[in-house]
């Protein structure tokens, strides 16, 4: 029998959007939604959940955020997609995806009725303004999914191509569309190529009716294969991850958690192993991402809430909640 729901009292948030109350010393609550533990599957990396369900156990983490659903399908980028090197992985698969017909019919059911204790943000996608809401109308009345999170890092195909994430006054648009399509939780995906105007960036999503950022985004480069003097990927440029960036997506994450101390932060980039993760936590966050380290390998997840239960045990955490930006800035 799958568990209760229950709803934290909140202006946004239903009662699909959270579980049972939380026991600890892992379960954490952001936005309205409780979770089992701090770890999340990121977006791109674990699908719509069926695809993993040999090879990760789905009940271990807090939750994932889907495979991006756009309006119409995407073929993607040409190949190669994803490309290694010493720092981590660069990728360009271009956001491929069925679209939100074939994702509403076949795909959305799965996590809701096998695994209804790990709660699924719903990854949307848009290259236009009104795209966004359109994705969130058309899949809201699925049940059992907690909420959404918005990549507005794509390109706005109508003002020439900046990220809407970079435009506070589209960015603006954004983000209360898609909060008057929805009552579930918002989450907001940022990119770290804004530099110093992310905390802005993330002041204006949360204005607009965000209920909680994900910091961060793939950071844009370039890795060069060298015997053919031409990009290692087929779109040329892609975006980095895995550890190089670790120490980016942590900075990231303090400095919005000091200018918005009360938004809950999924803090993303970089984590393979707890104390990774635990980084994150202390800089501020409430959720930690795992994308990379589980395409490397598919347990890292599980291992990364293992070794926080450890640490929480050796450490006489009870609640992780309550590392929660307990990191002390030298004065």
């Amino acid at each position: 029998m799958a568990p209760s729901i229950a709803t934290t009292p909140r202006a946004h948030t239903t009662a699909a959007s959270t579980a049972v109350p939380r026991p600890r010393p892992l379960s954490v609550e952001a936005a309205g939604i409780v979770f089992r533990n701090p770890i999340v599957l990121a977006s791109g990396t674990a699908g719509y959940g069926h695809e993993l369900a040999e090879v990760v156990d789905l009940d271990a983490v807090g939750g994932l955020s889907s495979k991006a659903v756009s309006v119409e399908p995407r073929k993607g980028a040409a190949p190669l997609r994803v490309g290694e090197f010493a720092g981590g992985m660069i990728n360009a698969v271009g956001l491929a995806n069925p679209g939100m017909e074939v994702v509403k019919r076949e795909h959305l059911g799965y996590m809701t009725s096998q695994h209804p204790g790990t709660r699924v943000l719903i990854n949307v996608i848009g290259f236009s303004i009104d795209e966004f809401a359109r994705v969130i109308e058309y899949l809201d009345d699925v049940p059992g999914h907690s909420g959404y999170e918005l990549n507005v890092s794509c390109p706005n195909t109508k003002a020439g191509g900046i990220e809407f994430g970079a435009d506070p006054a589209a960015l603006t648009t954004v983000v209360r569309s898609a909060r008057d399509a929805t009552k579930r939780p918002l989450f907001v995906k940022l990119s770290p190529a804004l530099g110093a105007g992310l905390v802005l960036a993330a002041k204006t999503a949360v204005d607009a009716g965000a209920d909680g950022l994900t910091l961060i985004n793939t950071m844009p480069g370039l890795v060069i294969d060298l015997e053919h003097r031409k990009p290692r990927l087929g779109f040329g440029s892609g975006g980095v991850s895995g550890p190089a960036i670790l120490p980016i997506g942590v900075l990231a994450t303090w400095r919005v958690s000091q200018a918005l101390p009360n938004v809950p932060l999924c803090g993303l980039g970089g984590v393979s192993t707890a104390e990774d993760a635990l980084q994150y936590l202390m800089a501020g966050a409430t959720l930690v991402g795992v994308g990379t380290a589980s395409l490397r390998d598919p347990r890292a997840p599980e291992r990364i809430v293992g070794g926080l239960t450890r640490w929480c045990a050796s450490q006489g955490v009870a609640d992780i909640a309550s590392l929660r930006g307990c990191l002390e800035w030298p004065q």
